[in-house]
């Protein structure tokens, strides 16, 4: 195992005293393991909070600040956040306006935010809505959930909610543009090659040297198969197929398309792969109407990349358009 860490022990607490000394506009709780906007709670604002096991950054951590979360729950590697955190982050970001949890499909992230979510009711009184992630395609059950995971959906879930609360909307407004994305996009993945767990020392899965799993999840599960290694071209329509016809996606739609890295991939790769994807969009008479591309949604540093479509409509892209300014998101501003 070849890795910048001191011990396997402190990687999460380390990290996050980096990701203080980085970035001053946030604020760091190291004995809760929480990032918090510098301004929170803002005043009036619907309180956006998510989470999950680190290994995934800059999901969610660098998705903290204007236009986006209002505070992410860092757990150990792979591992969900305790309600300890979760209930300490949706008293600190309640501004009276209520609380929306952003959860992706993974069953201790949601037993715990639901358990975080009855807490701070009980104790305070504020309002939380949890929206729940489950956009990948690649299979209905895995290692960790009931159904399907939530993977790279919930980055647009997280900045398009994010401008709907900046713009000042109510909880149920905010929790329905996240359901509505959510219901709305679709996502599958791919990996070249495994990671690697600190605390474990050894890879998560192993591939041979001319092998890919296709449908792989973001901490290693398996997907729909393990096949041979092919060309990106072949890639792209092995991840499009399942996208496109899941919702399904048809003639004349409009979509913000994400190409999503791993951890270990290229941007040189990431592009190329987004070239496909739009061979194949263009081909469907699909059009893209925002893209982002980039590693946002990672497996540490696993190869490959996932492709998550969002059916857009005119207030989605006004809510894309939208200022952002977070440590891996910033534009309009």
């Amino acid at each position: 195992m070849k890795k910048l860490i001191n011990d396997p022990a402190d990687v999460v607490s380390e990290a996050l005293t980096g990701l203080a000394a980085a970035h001053p506009e946030l604020r760091v709780d190291l004995n809760n393991k929480i990032v918090y906007r510098a301004d929170a709670p803002v005043p009036g604002k619907v309180g956006l909070i998510s989470g999950g096991g680190s290994g995934h950054e800059p999901m969610h951590s660098g998705f903290v600040g204007m236009g986006m979360l209002d505070a992410a729950c860092a757990g150990e590697v792979f591992t969900s956040p305790v309600p300890d955190q979760m209930l300490e982050a949706t008293k600190t970001v309640d501004s009276g306006a209520g609380v929306l949890h952003i959860v992706k499909n993974y069953t201790g992230d949601v037993m715990n935010f639901e358990m975080a979510a009855e807490l701070a009711a009980a104790e305070t009184g504020v309002d939380v809505i949890q929206v729940v992630t489950n956009d990948d395609v690649a299979v209905k059950d895995s290692l960790y959930t009931a159904g399907r995971r939530g993977v790279g959906v919930t980055v647009l879930v997280e900045k398009l909610a994010g401008a709907a609360a900046e713009q000042g909307r109510p909880l149920k407004e905010v929790a329905d543009v996240a359901q509505h994305v959510n219901d709305n996009g679709r996502s599958m993945g791919i990996a070249l090659t495994p990671c690697t767990v600190p605390a474990a020392g050894k890879p998560t899965f192993t591939l041979a040297e001319n092998e890919m799993e296709v449908g792989v999840g973001i901490h290693g599960e398996p997907g729909r198969a393990t096949v041979s290694l092919a060309p990106a071209r072949q890639v792209a329509e092995m991840l499009m197929e399942p996208i496109l016809s899941d919702l399904p996606f048809t003639k004349g739609d409009s979509v913000i398309a994400f190409v999503n890295g791993m951890g270990g991939t290229p941007l040189l790769e990431l592009y190329l792969m987004f070239g496909e994807v739009a061979r194949i969009l263009n081909g469907h008479g699909i059009e893209i109407a925002r893209s982002l591309t980039g590693s946002y949604i990672t497996s540490l540093e696993m190869a490959g990349c996932s492709v998550t479509l969002l059916k857009a409509d005119d207030d989605l892209v006004r809510l894309w358009d939208a200022p952002v300014n977070t440590p891996a998101l910033r534009w309009g501003i």
